[in-house]
């Protein structure tokens, strides 16, 4: 069975994987496999820096975008649940 545990990276160190996927000219599989971490996680650490830098698809969020939406759809949220409190108290005379 798989592990409960996920392993935290710093962001030190996520920043020192992408630098070296970009300066050594292998592939984010490569550098990985190199550093002892899963593919996948690098690759999503390079896309979401290639977008901060304006560098993805136009379609891709940056990461201050990511957590404005986050931070709204909470916020929607919040009100939504306030609409339907108000919703069902009783009129005030």
């Amino acid at each position: 069975m798989g592990s409960k545990y996920t392993k935290r990276y710093t962001e030190e160190f996520k920043r020192d994987a992408i630098a070296l996927v970009d300066s050594s000219g292998k592939t984010v599989t490569a550098v990985a496999r190199e550093l002892g971490i899963s593919s996948e996680s690098l690759r999503g650490w390079y896309r979401e820096a290639k977008a901060d830098r304006a560098e993805g698809a136009p379609s891709e969020l940056t990461s201050a975008e990511r957590e404005e939406l986050k931070r709204l759809r909470k916020e929607n949220r919040e009100q939504q649940q306030t609409i339907e409190i108000l919703k069902k108290a009783p009129p005030s005379s």
